[in-house]
């Protein structure tokens, strides 16, 4: 129950009391009942008053100024590599081309776990393309071999 709520059911009960005790006896006894709600709004006052926060003193320290630079740098499955730019808001370079050897090199530069996932990317691509090469050898020594008939 909200607190006004409760003041107003406590003042009601209190107004039915004083009827019964006007009735009944003098008018002390509801004296009594009504120290006790202002007692009870005494004591949550200053539990209100702690729940203040305290301001603290401006820092003196110096603030460094930041600079906020996004580097993404994409790769595909085929090895194919690009790099974006954003300074702040700004594209600086969007869509550049660079090549897995520079990507690793500067992964390596960055962290051990940076190049370590980059890597595995990177190897992953080499793995592919020389499954690719070996179909495209073992289909040129069939061509070969086809024309190779065709000159006899």
């Amino acid at each position: 129950m909200r607190r006004e709520d409760n003041e107003n059911v406590q003042a009601d009960t209190l107004v039915e009391q004083e009827e019964t005790v006007d009735a009944e006896a003098p008018a002390a006894p509801v004296q009594q009942e009504v120290a006790p709600v202002a007692q009870a709004e005494q004591a949550e006052q200053p539990a209100e008053a702690e729940a203040k926060p305290v301001k603290r003193p401006k820092s003196t320290a110096k603030k460094t100024r930041t600079v906020e630079l996004t580097l993404t740098v994409t790769g595909t499955a085929d090895g194919e590599w690009q790099a974006d730019l954003v300074h702040g808001t700004k594209r600086v370079v969007q869509g550049l081309a660079i090549s897995a050897a520079a990507v690793s090199r500067a992964a390596k530069e960055l962290h051990d776990d940076i190049a370590g996932g980059i890597d595995e990317v990177i190897e992953t691509a080499r793995a592919q393309h020389r499954t690719r090469m070996e179909e495209l050898e073992a289909e040129l020594a069939k061509v070969k071999a086809a024309l190779a008939e065709l000159s006899d």
